[in-house]
């Protein structure tokens, strides 16, 4: 019986994917195992440390999906061990090869490298998960680069922007997230075959070369020396991780808030039969986004976790070791619920163009004051209009009147500047600055790269 969320039927896909389920399942788990060691068995068997039909035996006799997990673990309870009885059960498929089984390696080497295999895997699917979020912010930034809302700071109504500005900030992030992705890839994918405390001792001066072959064998990145006392690779992962993760957790906290009903700029993909309330049968939630924001803490908490695996004593314990066992799959199982979310959202979009313009309007002009400020300035000085705009903006918003009306009540803003060209300022729509510009400068740097491909 399942007791984490991330594997119950009725919530898991909240939490994690299938996809990526499968990837960090026990099975799997096993399975890359059983590829390490067959792996390391073919290559010393090319470079004639073991011989040649021990390794073709291994090779065709090692079946991970034949082994019985059950027995396994019944058989770990006895050893104290987690892995000897994985190497009993192959040794019994393989008959007299399996004398040749693990030779001259330890079980971390099979371990962390077996856990290089997982992470290939999960790389593969988080890479290209954030290309389609990528793909899908390329989209909304391209369709609303003109599109006017108005940009908040510290909560409150600052300046008009577009939404096209604003998605385009996130598909910057997401450009350097692939780029970053792209770089660790050749040093995460690094596997580790060298004994004991990394010295080839079993092995002699052959040990590097089977290592080399061993991990080619499994399309992985050779060490220039054993990294088993050296975890800052799945750290270093995990960092990207949270860097993408806290990038999904702010654009869903952010649609969660232009969701708002007072708000009501955009709304999450609303399907037929979706439920927002059993009590409340209006109620259409923003739950695809509150999703989304949720599971950036655990994902910085299971990293935080990771982290602590750096500190290792000696050449290798299992303190440290084990932690990885536990957050490194909990990182990207939460990431892969993350990404796979953002697509949906992001896709299916809506975008109230409508109650942009008129949540423009809310403040009844004032959200131009700095625009006024600046155009008086010219006659005025620019802390001189500072002080009067200020003391008019004032005005209107403890009176309630509109903004310009006040401006045309002061004696030196009227001499400073006319009626008509007082209210073409205060057109939202004409004060965003190089906001265009800029999502198209965003647009471009994205198709030069090629990261979206």
């Amino acid at each position: 019986m399942a007791s984490h969320p991330i594997d119950f039927l009725l919530i898991g896909n909240n939490f994690s994917t299938p996809e990526m389920r499968d990837v960090w399942s026990e099975k799997n788990r096993l399975a890359q195992h059983v590829a390490v060691e067959v792996a390391l068995a073919v290559a010393q068997g090319e470079l004639g440390v073991i011989p040649q039909t021990a390794a073709q035996t291994i090779a065709e006799r090692a079946n991970a999906d034949a082994l019985d997990p059950a027995d396994i673990a019944r058989q770990a309870a006895t050893m104290k061990h987690s892995f000897m009885p994985t190497l009993t059960a192959l040794q019994e498929q393989c008959g007299d090869a399996g004398e040749y089984l693990h030779y001259g390696a330890t079980t971390q080497d099979i371990v962390d490298t077996g856990t290089v295999l997982q992470l290939k895997s999960a790389l593969a699917i988080v890479r290209r998960d954030t290309v389609e979020v990528a793909r899908a912010l390329y989209a909304l930034a391209d369709r609303h680069q003109h599109t006017p809302i108005a940009g908040r700071t510290h909560g409150m109504q600052a300046q008009p922007t577009t939404f096209g500005f604003k998605v385009a900030v996130w598909l910057d992030e997401f450009l350097r997230h692939l780029t970053r992705l792209q770089e660790i890839s050749p040093r995460v994918l690094t596997g580790n075959i060298s004994g004991a405390v990394c010295t080839y001792a079993a092995l002699g001066e052959v040990g590097p070369a089977v290592e080399r072959r061993a991990l080619t064998l499994l399309g992985l990145q050779t060490p220039t020396i054993g990294w088993q006392a050296a975890r800052d690779r799945f750290s270093e992962f995990a960092s990207v991780a949270v860097l993408i993760s806290g990038s999904l957790g702010k654009i869903g906290n952010e649609l969660y808030n232009l969701m708002r009903s007072e708000i009501g700029e955009i709304e999450e993909p609303f399907s037929a039969g979706k439920i927002g309330s059993t009590t409340m049968p209006h109620k259409r939630n923003p739950a695809l986004l509150e999703g989304l924001a949720s599971l950036t803490p655990p994902v910085r908490r299971s990293a935080a976790l990771i982290y602590e695996s750096m500190h290792v004593e000696h050449e290798r314990d299992a303190m440290s070791w084990r932690a990885e066992w536990i957050a490194l799959p909990e990182i990207c199982l939460y990431l892969s619920a993350q990404l796979q979310t953002a697509i949906g959202v992001l896709k299916g979009l809506q975008v109230n163009e409508t109650k942009m313009l008129s949540n423009l309007q809310l403040q009844n002009g004032l959200l131009l004051s700095e625009k006024i400020m600046f155009e008086a300035g010219k006659t005025l000085g620019k802390q001189t209009a500072h002080h009067l705009v200020y003391d008019c903006a004032m005005r209107a918003q403890e009176s309630h009147r509109p903004f310009a009306e006040v401006l045309a009540e002061d004696p030196q803003i009227a001499r400073a500047i006319s009626l008509d060209a007082l209210n073409a300022w205060l057109d939202p729509a004409q004060y965003i600055g190089c906001a265009p510009q800029k999502v198209q400068a965003v647009l471009e740097s994205a198709d030069r790269s090629g990261l979206l491909q």
